[in-house]
């Protein structure tokens, strides 16, 4: 018997320990599983503290005959342009660790050749002694001279439909003293400067019969932005605007003062020439200027400064899919600058400083005459800053600083912007007015069925009510997108007439019920409230919808659909009240089983020893029984905020998805949760924007963290109070 016994003790403690094994693994699972997803959105997320930095890889040298006019990625079989003496170009490829020469695109000696570099690509540009311009792209020159065409001979040139060509007055090239070339996507630009006049000479590229001449007196110098259609003249010591619907007299003021000599450089634009960098020699500075529309139109405005320590700039360069912006000055530094907000990431010390510099992906290029060198970028991502995420900054072609998430665009060298404000402005506002929609309902509910309610009508009601958190979110987000948001102007104010009136209707019923209630038969009696307040409220929200409006619209005598539409700048369909009723209505049953679970959870004695005390119920519910289940109910609520903030198909389907910074109810909303949705699939890999939506997915996940660790800290406090109480 004693045997038998112990081996049936020791088989049980066996199962047990096996069974502890199991649990104790599964939960270890279950939170390196939880461990690993952290660490791999921390690691995502992490380049973006990274310190951006060059390192060098090559550097080449080409013959002392020669001279480079333009750098190109020839490391990635884009070619270098180099003048050479007898009256050609040539272009030079890399092979193995030296640069050779590809091809020769040769002119008479009559001819001036040159190079121009827009948004990554290089043309030639070739204009004759009768001063007729071809402009080439290298691109379809190396095409043509591949397929053994005579590079020598105008047959390069035959067929090509890339190119370019157009004629200058005769008489002003002839008695040029200098002349610039400049070209955008839709404009080709010449300036021809002898003595103090300019001739500048606007060419539309899809349609090249259409030209306008503009002539300049006394003016020092010229920088040609066609990309904004507007050219910036110097004035002795100012700087002005010229646009090219203006006239020749139209001049707008940019900057004075500049105390800078005629041979240095003054503007460096950008890819696009919708931001220009401008050096102040007496104030020190580089200062980035943008265009805005202003009451004058399109301009320009001045928005950050660089510090300069007694140097000059020697050019400005940016990369194309990065708010990144490299700046060689003399004294061989490097600065590599966030665009947007203007910090200084990193500096970095050359020895040899080049003359000009240029991106091709992440590899900067830069050259001087016989020189070219190839830096590598690393951690490119990290000239984000806290500032470009979080602040207002001004944007090219606003008006004000503003805080604007926009990171998609058709083409390169585009302006991301990629503060996250606008995408935490949504999902608060979205889930605190849901809450606000949430809490009467849920915690009402939870009161009625876990204190007023007979056990056996509890037993339905509770159950039936926490069946709807099973509801898929997205059906609910299908059934708002579907039904609500299309007669939202409608339901807006059936709504608010709902909620103002309903306080006044339960009161109404809750006077009326009892004696009428006196009449049913016994066995009806029980629950015969909850009846009457469902039928008070049916009723009212009938007459909301069908009679309310017009009824109210008489009254004032104001047509409020329209009104309410005038009043915001999204459908009011795709609203942010509208968003929170549907997200209302998907976090309720979650408070409300909860907080029928602390409600119902107090014990019998504190209740029955009210009532011997002579407490009525609602002295009772309120003194005892809310006071003893209050953790409980904040951490409900916490929890549903919790939920609303992480929420996804619902804003997803109803809000519109508008990134807007603002704090109003009837305006639309892009919610965090929301963005990862629509963005992270279609993100490009290791890029800034797939990295800064790894960065919300790790705000979006220490959010909930701390308002799930906050609950649980509030539910303990407050019951550890009651127990010393």
């Amino acid at each position: 018997m004693t045997f038998d016994s112990n081996s049936m003790n020791k088989k049980r403690r066996r199962t047990d320990r096996r069974a502890r094994y199991i649990v104790t693994g599964f939960g270890g699972l279950v939170l390196l599983t939880l461990v690993i997803l952290v660490t791999h959105l921390i690691i995502q997320a992490l380049p973006l503290a990274y310190t951006p930095s060059l390192h060098l890889i090559a550097s080449y040298q080409i013959p002392n005959n020669e001279r480079i006019i333009m750098a190109g990625d020839f490391i990635n079989s884009q070619p270098l342009l180099v003048k050479k003496q007898d009256c050609r170009l040539g272009l030079k490829q890399l092979d193995k660790a030296n640069l050779v020469g590809m091809h020769d695109y040769i002119r008479p000696c009559g001819h001036v050749l040159s190079a121009q570099n827009m948004m990554g690509e290089n043309y030639i540009v070739d204009v004759s002694p009768n001063a007729q311009v071809r402009v080439l792209p290298v691109r379809s020159f190396i095409m043509s001279a591949s397929e053994g065409a005579d590079t020598s001979a105008h047959s390069v040139l035959a067929g090509q439909t890339q190119i370019m060509s157009f004629a200058l007055p005769k008489e002003e090239w002839d008695r040029r003293n200098e002349w610039n070339f400049a070209l955008s996507s839709k404009w080709a630009v010449v300036s021809i400067q002898r003595e103090n006049s300019i001739f500048i000479r606007w060419i539309n590229r899809q349609q090249p019969t259409n030209i306008i001449d503009k002539r300049f007196n006394n003016v020092e110098r010229s920088v040609l932005l066609p990309g904004s259609e507007s050219v910036l003249l110097q004035f002795d010591d100012g700087l002005f605007l010229n646009r090219l619907r203006d006239d020749d007299a139209t001049l707008q003021p940019i900057a004075g003062d500049l105390g800078l000599a005629s041979d240095e450089p003054i503007v460096f634009p950008l890819a696009k020439d919708r931001t220009f960098f401008l050096v102040n020699s007496n104030a020190k500075t580089l200062t980035r200027w943008v265009i805005s529309k202003s009451e004058k139109g399109l301009t320009f405005e001045p928005t950050y400064h660089i510090p300069l320590v007694d140097e000059n700039v020697l050019d400005v360069a940016e990369h194309a899919s990065i708010n990144l912006v490299a700046v060689m000055t003399s004294k061989g530094r490097l600065l590599l600058v966030n665009r947007v907000s203007g910090d200084v990431v990193s500096v970095q010390k050359f020895k040899d400083p080049v003359a000009d510099i240029i991106w091709y992906g992440d590899k900067l290029y830069g050259f001087s005459d016989t020189t070219v060198s190839v830096w590598e970028g690393k951690h490119l991502s990290g000239i984000t800053t806290w500032a470009s995420l979080f602040e207002p900054q001004q944007y090219e072609g606003y008006e004000t600083e503003n805080t604007v998430w926009q990171t998609t665009s058709a083409s390169d060298y585009q302006e991301a912007k990629f503060s996250l404000t606008p995408l935490l402005i949504g999902s608060i506002k979205a889930s605190l007015l849901a809450l606000l929609i949430a809490i009467p309902v849920a915690i009402g509910a939870a009161i009625y069925t876990a204190f007023f309610a007979k056990s056996r009508l509890r037993n339905i009601v509770k159950p039936a009510i926490e069946l709807l958190e099973a509801i898929p979110s997205v059906l609910i987000g299908f059934i708002a997108a579907i039904w609500l948001s299309p007669k939202a102007e409608q339901f807006l104010f059936s709504f608010a007439f709902f909620l103002i009136v309903i306080p006044f209707v339960l009161i109404a019923v809750a006077l009326v019920q009892r004696p009428v209630a006196d009449y049913l038969p016994k066995r009806f009696r029980h629950g015969a409230e909850l009846m009457f307040a469902l039928g008070g409220v049916f009723v009212l929200g009938f007459v909301s919808v069908e009679f309310a409006p017009s009824i109210v619209f008489s009254l004032i005598g104001v047509d409020g659909f329209t009104l309410l539409a005038s009043e915001s700048n999204s459908p009011i369909g795709k609203t942010t009240i509208v968003v929170a009723l549907a997200l209302g209505v998907a976090i309720s049953p979650s408070i409300y089983s909860l907080a029928e679970d602390a409600i119902n959870g107090v014990p019998k004695d504190l209740k029955h020893a009210s009532f011997a005390l002579g407490a009525t119920r609602l002295q009772t519910l309120l003194h005892v029984v809310l006071h003893v289940a209050l953790p409980g109910i904040v951490a409900a609520i916490m929890l549903g905020f919790g939920r609303a903030f992480g929420e996804t198909m619902i804003v997803l389907m109803v809000t519109g998805n508008t990134p807007i910074s603002s704090w109003g109810l009837i305006e639309g909303l892009r919610a965090l949760t929301a963005n990862l949705a629509i963005e992270l699939p279609e993100a490009e890999v290791t890029s800034a924007h797939y990295q800064i939506l790894f960065f919300t997915a790790c705000i979006l996940f220490l959010f909930t963290f701390m308002v799930n660790t906050i609950a649980e800290l509030l539910r303990q406090r407050l019951r550890s109070r009651q127990h010393h109480a």
